[in-house]
């Protein structure tokens, strides 16, 4: 019994020095915080009036500190703890505010909290046409729109909304999304499953293995969706975890989407061009002329000049001139100001009847 208390007190005796380093570091964190904070204050008293959110530069920072991780705290959630550190930092300097798809509880919120951090007024609206309406009208410096989906594809109103607008891209922010099943009684009970179309479609094997007798019932967003849910008898709800705990829903099953790696991009708007970082992405909207080879002859210069294409996706034009007209949005890797890419993109304006450059900014971190 002695040997025993012998050996629990030098156990307590350990942890209690272990955090007594704890507190030390604690505190020594504190004064580098502060004094983090001190010269950016500094920084932003010499912009006079410049922007306080520099996505070229936050993302620099980030990329930084991933690549010198040493462990055990994996990058991600090293760039997560910076995030924020970015995020109050910049707040001292310029109170941001940032419209996305509402209510509370959407992966669009979610979105805006994984780039911009939490120092940042988010405001839900119930439309993306208004998100851009927010911010076209500069009652909001930014706003964060959701543009496709890994598996069920783009999202067809922002792009024909990105045609218009005189927003320009200025950072993106892939979000890995987990669907849950959420509700307040149990799976068997279930008869309605509310959701965002897209989302319903990501479940749909496993709706058809777990829930083949329930109606499935496409609403505006997974926030509103877990509303109904939570109002409901019978009625369930796939949404994220988040909007469990904001509306008091159970999950009644953990990551039903169908595919594993179920990611959604979302994109962020605002009136300022992002400078390059050597990892940037550029977006783009052209027309062709509708005759034989016009798209195969717009897109060889993005050959001819080594320009790497990772996406490209057609959407009716939706001009008054006539029937099957389309135009084409492509994202190519590279910063329009990078040599290689800006000769591409020249050569583009002499072929296209139409080419609008909707940003080049820095490619997501994780």
């Amino acid at each position: 019994m002695a040997c025993l208390q012998c050996a629990t007190f030098r156990l307590m005796a350990d942890i209690d020095k272990l955090r007594r380093e704890i507190d030390g570091v604690d505190d020594e964190l504190l004064k580098l915080l502060n004094k983090r904070a001190a010269l950016a204050g500094r920084i932003g008293a010499l912009k006079q009036g410049a922007p306080a959110y520099r996505p070229e530069r936050e993302t620099e920072i980030l990329r930084r500190v991933a690549a010198m991780n040493p462990g055990p705290l994996a990058p991600e959630r090293v760039s997560g703890v910076f995030r924020e550190v970015i995020s109050a930092c910049r707040g001292l300097e310029e109170a941001i505010r940032v419209t996305y798809l509402g209510p509370e509880g959407t992966f669009s919120e979610q979105a805006v909290r994984q780039h911009f951090g939490r120092a940042v007024e988010a405001l839900a609206v119930p439309s993306v046409d208004e998100a851009f309406r927010r911010c076209e009208s500069r009652a909001v410096q930014f706003t964060v729109v959701p543009v496709e989906n890994s598996t069920e594809g783009v999202v067809g109103r922002t792009l024909d909304l990105l045609l218009a607008t005189p927003l320009r891209i200025c950072g993106e922010v892939e979000l890995r999304v987990q669907q849950n099943l959420l509700g307040k009684g149990e799976l068997k009970d279930v008869r309605r499953v509310y959701s965002h179309a897209q989302s319903l479609g990501q479940c749909n094997a496993w709706l058809a293995q777990h829930l083949p007798g329930a109606e499935r019932l496409p609403l505006g967003s997974n926030a509103e969706a877990a509303q109904r849910a939570a109002s409901e008898p019978g009625a369930a709800a796939i949404a994220g975890e988040a909007a469990a705990e904001r509306y008091g829903l159970q999950v009644l099953a953990r990551a039903i989407e169908d595919a594993p790696n179920n990611t959604t991009r979302f994109l962020v708007l605002g009136e300022f061009d992002a400078a390059p970082t050597g990892k940037d992405r550029t977006s783009l909207v052209m027309s062709a002329e509708n005759k034989p080879g016009a798209v195969h002859a717009l897109l060889s210069p993005i050959a001819e000049h080594r320009a790497s294409m990772t996406r490209i996706e057609s959407r009716p034009s939706r001009a008054k001139s006539g029937l099957w007209e389309y135009v084409f949005f492509i994202d190519l890797e590279g910063h329009e100001k990078d040599p290689a890419l800006s000769r591409a993109l020249a050569a583009l304006r002499e072929k296209a009847p139409f080419l609008k450059i909707l940003g080049s900014y820095p490619a997501a971190v994780c």
